[in-house]
């Protein structure tokens, strides 16, 4: 039997729904109201504002996407390509799992106050960190080949961000298929020894 969330989880929950369909600039409180089953007047009594929600949607999926990779980081082998085959293959299962708030994570940056963007970017910046560690790493240590670390972090980044605009769950691929497919991706864009 499905859980039912309630009061500032169905709120965020029917704010992702609309955002994601209708953007955040074509979203109305009426509309996240609706999609929550609640009044206006209720949702005011969780946020001060759309501008609350969204920071607090993108606070939420980032904050979720680092405690996952991390783990997934920690628990692999010592070595960078144990590493990176962890990291990427949580990656994209996440942009699989939590396809809709991470493509309004991706796409409403630009809609964020200025306070909202600072944090925001902040969790952006560590999540990149993270990639940048592992990847420098193996650069370092003769593993990864690439004479373009910067670029293939940024791109193995983006592979999974990716996933959240065009994945479908009735697509010719599993969440577990396809991130197998990025994993190695993931080495031909570091060059990985054999």
């Amino acid at each position: 039997m499905a859980r039912t969330r309630s009061g500032r989880d169905a709120i965020l929950d029917a704010a992702v729904d609309r955002f994601e369909r209708l953007g955040y600039h074509g979203t109305t409180m009426r509309d996240i109201a609706r999609g929550a089953d609640l009044t206006v007047a209720s949702i005011y009594s969780h946020f001060s504002s759309k501008q609350q929600m969204l920071q607090d949607i993108m606070v939420r999926v980032l904050s979720d996407g680092l405690a996952l990779t991390r783990s997934a980081v920690l628990r692999a082998g010592p070595r960078p390509d144990e590493q990176l085959s962890a990291l990427m293959h949580a990656w994209l299962l996440f942009h699989t799992e939590r396809r809709a708030e991470a493509l309004v994570g991706a796409s409403e940056i630009r809609s964020l106050d200025p306070h909202g963007l600072r944090l925001i970017v902040a969790l952006r910046d560590e999540q990149e960190a993270m990639f940048r560690e592992v990847v420098m790493r193996g650069v370092e240590d003769g593993g990864f080949a690439t004479p373009y670390p910067a670029d293939a972090v940024r791109a193995l980044i983006a592979m999974g961000t990716s996933v959240a605009s065009w994945y479908r769950p009735d697509g010719e691929l599993t969440p577990e298929q396809m991130a197998e497919r990025y994993v190695r991706l993931a080495a031909a864009t570091v060059e990985a020894g054999p």
